[in-house]
């Protein structure tokens, strides 16, 4: 079962113009892309803590600039011919870190807020975030696709962001909390439909 380019595949395409020759600058620099890979992640860290303090405005830009250099290390190592499955392995565990870090500078200010319904809400929408991470490289371990569902990593940092520099960071993880838990369903159901689809091929074919 084929799955249609997802929302992040499409940014892809659509502003390579800029991504390859910023990544090729950069690799002339010196840089390597797991070095852009770990600048996103401490820019992400200082983000997460100024949101901690509050000062969601400044935070979210801080996020947003941070987003943009972690775009940059895939391409920086397709143009270098390095592109590898441990270049992959580690972006991936990288924007895990980074999402774990943002919800955890979002639990620190609705815990010093007294706001214990900010609080949950992170909780589920931190569980979320992870489980449609999860349920993808799960699924792909099993020969399964899972690139499905309304809020993926992309997206998540579409509704955050804005929500933040705006000064909304409840209705951001509240709105993270439900799609993304969604998403999770939704990617469970698609790859529900393969197994089925690969039992019943089986069948026939031992038939």
């Amino acid at each position: 079962m084929n799955s249609k380019p997802t929302f992040t595949d499409q940014l892809r395409k659509l502003f390579k113009g800029i991504l390859d020759p910023t990544g090729a600058f950069l690799n002339r620099t010196g840089l390597t892309p797991n070095a852009i890979t770990l600048l996103g992640l401490v820019g992400t860290s200082i983000g997460a803590y100024i949101i901690a303090q509050g000062k969601m405005t400044t935070g979210g830009i801080v996020l947003l600039v941070s987003v943009l250099v972690d775009a940059l290390d895939g391409t920086m190592a397709r143009l270098r011919g390095e592109s590898s499955d441990f270049g992959g392995f580690v972006d991936s565990v990288s924007d895990r870190y980074a999402e774990f870090i943002t919800f955890g500078g979002l639990l620190y200010y609705f815990l010093a807020q007294g706001n214990f319904n900010g609080v949950l809400v992170t909780f589920i929408a931190t569980a979320g975030s992870v489980l449609v991470s999860y349920v993808k490289a799960r699924a792909e371990g099993l020969g399964f696709t899972a690139k499905v569902g309304l809020l993926t990593r992309v997206e998540r940092y579409f509704v955050l962001i804005p929500l933040l520099i705006f000064n909304q960071p409840f209705i951001a993880v509240v709105l993270i909390a439900i799609f993304g838990n969604v998403t999770a369903l939704q990617r469970i159901l698609h790859v529900r439909a393969q197994g089925h689809e690969r039992t019943r091929k089986t069948k026939e074919y031992l038939h």
